[in-house]
């Protein structure tokens, strides 16, 4: 039964969350400042869940840091998300392996 009632809590917030932005807001948002901060919440909220997930995915800190700076590199310089993924799998699987050689 407690099931049921933490499901129903849980679909009703995030229906509210959802449902009430629409509801309230009407028209069309002319001011630059909050079109501009709707515009990059989806960004940060991404950022905000991978990054600190990025550091507890290698076996060590420094692979997942050399991972992630590859990441930052390849995507500052426009390439694909697949490239992207791909030069940071291999920074950090090259890190640790060159770790495991020296441990």
């Amino acid at each position: 039964m407690d099931f049921y009632l933490y499901l129903l809590v849980m679909a009703g917030s995030t229906y509210l969350i959802r449902a009430v932005p629409f509801a309230m807001i009407q028209n069309k948002i002319e001011n630059r400042m909050i079109r501009s901060f709707l515009y990059y919440i989806p960004y940060a909220v991404l950022t905000a869940m991978t990054v600190p997930a990025v550091f507890y995915a290698a076996d060590h800190m420094i692979p997942a840091a050399f991972g992630l700076l590859s990441a930052i590199i390849f995507a500052l310089r426009e390439k694909s998300l697949t490239t992207v993924a791909v030069a940071a799998c291999a920074a950090v699987y090259i890190t640790e392996g060159i770790m495991k050689y020296f441990a």
